[in-house]
């Protein structure tokens, strides 16, 4: 057996995982918005372009930093935790986009909370295996 299988805890395997089908399903759903014109972009509604830009390239750098923690590469949580601190940064300017009258749609206030407490997660874990 691989002894570096052999030692990648459970909360590794887990959070490894998550971060890349976060990845993949963050670059689909996003992408459809961005670049096709059709019933993805119309049933996003009010979607405020900066934050759907962050949240696709953000992407990309799940995938990366989810191969990396399934490696066990040091530089992956501390990729984790840039991913969380900026996804806090741009929920922060996007409460600003509410609190400013701009329109939104509820569900993206929602899925970033969602985002923040699964990167969050993926730190403590990462952090502590």
């Amino acid at each position: 057996m691989n002894t570096e299988r052999a030692n990648r805890s459970i909360g590794i395997w887990v959070i490894s995982i998550v971060a890349v089908l976060f990845g993949l399903l963050t670059l689909k759903s996003g992408g459809a918005v961005l670049f096709v014109d059709g019933a993805d972009r119309d049933a996003a509604g009010h979607y405020v372009p900066f934050v759907l830009w962050f949240n696709f390239v953000a992407g990309f750098f799940y995938i990366l930093a989810g191969l990396g923690l399934w490696f066990q590469r040091p530089w992956a949580v501390w990729l984790a935790g840039v991913i969380c601190m900026a996804t806090l940064v741009v929920f922060a300017f996007f409460g600003w986009h509410i609190y400013s009258g701009g329109l939104y749609e509820a569900r993206t206030v929602i899925a970033m909370g969602l985002r923040t407490t699964v990167w969050a997660g993926i730190v403590v874990i990462g952090l502590r295996s």
